[in-house]
């Protein structure tokens, strides 16, 4: 730190205060002090640094998947939030397993993270405890619980679920259907939101549930909704629990002459990208991804910095229904 405080002509506490927090200097500054540690090919010692402050600038966030494109806005939020004031972003991946969560939250801890941000409300016992016992800020995202280890910062998931159901009985179909791979904690409740709507409308049938505990793809939304049909049991409509199980449904819709939406209207969930772009364009359940990376991300920031908590520890992000070319619009007159 010497050498790059030497070669950009300021003092080593400039140095550390610019790479710890970038915004405390002036951008002039901090691009000639970026400009000596590329010179000199420094990388801070980490170790040290937290010997010396007790800080380690880093915060811990693990997710269900990296592979998942659900994840990415979420991702880029806190980057794009906690990477200017001066924090790393640590990530790990669960992988949907309840074990593999225990040792990732076991593992991250073992980093001694600032706080730690992750995917889910449903950790086990054991999970929790690591968590509780931690003694850093944690924030449950994803979904919404009475109940939160500490803060939580989501949606409900079950709500959205019914709303997308609700669209499609608004819409004259009577016999719908719902789609879902891997049945995570999410996709479960997803799930009892359309049973709720189907039930409260007093449509509910068994045979119109297709599921599977597969990982979610194209391939399997279509080849559930095959399934569906070749059994007999054809549906009106399909809401399905993620857009990628959609677009298979959209695609085997379009292999087997059934148009959509004249005689097959669906909805996904998540409104990820390509939704707005398919022909039809998909509806779907638009979930505010990035405000809940943001919104996680400026909680933590501010506990670390006051040492208070919020008075509220939950925050309901929202949902909103994108009804778009792949659903029937309702007749009127």
């Amino acid at each position: 730190m010497a050498d790059v405080a030497s070669l950009a002509g300021v003092s080593a506490v400039t140095v550390s205060r610019a790479l710890r927090r970038p915004d405390m200097v002036s951008p002039k500054l901090h691009e000639r002090i970026k400009k000596a540690v590329r010179e000199l090919a420094y990388v801070p010692d980490i170790a040290a640094s937290r010997l010396a402050s007790s800080r380690t600038h880093t915060i811990g966030v693990i997710v269900s998947s990296l592979t998942n494109g659900v994840f990415a806005d979420y991702i880029n939020a806190l980057h794009d939030t906690l990477l200017p004031a001066g924090f790393q972003v640590l990530i790990l991946s669960t992988r949907y397993s309840t074990e593999e969560e225990e040792k990732a939250i076991a593992t991250m801890l073992g980093q001694h993270p600032e706080a730690i941000i992750i995917v889910g409300i449903d950790q086990s016992a054991h999970a929790r405890r690591l968590l509780q016992e931690s003694g850093v800020p944690v924030v449950q995202t994803f979904q919404l619980t009475d109940d939160p280890i500490d803060i939580n910062v989501g949606l409900d998931q079950r709500q959205a679920a019914f709303a997308a159901t609700e669209l499609l009985i608004n819409a004259g179909h009577r016999r719908v259907g719902v789609i879902g791979s891997r049945l995570d904690a999410r996709a479960r409740e997803r799930v009892e939101g359309y049973k709720a709507a189907m039930k409260s409308a007093k449509l509910f049938s068994e045979d119109l549930i297709a599921t599977t505990p597969a990982q979610t793809s194209v391939k399997a939304g279509s080849d559930l909704l095959a399934k569906m049909l070749d059994d007999g049991h054809k549906p009106e409509a399909v809401f399905c629990c993620d857009d990628l199980l959609a677009l298979g449904v959209l695609f085997e819709c379009q292999r087997r002459g059934i148009k959509v939406p004249d005689q097959m209207s669906i909805v996904g969930f998540n409104d990820l990208e390509f939704a707005a772009s398919t022909a039809p364009a998909l509806a779907s359940v638009a979930t505010p991804r990035y405000e809940m990376g943001r919104r996680a991300a400026e909680i933590v920031m501010r506990i670390i910095e006051t040492g208070e908590r919020p008075a509220e520890r939950q925050v309901d992000v929202g949902f909103t229904l994108r009804a778009r070319g792949s659903v029937r619009q309702t007749h009127t007159g």
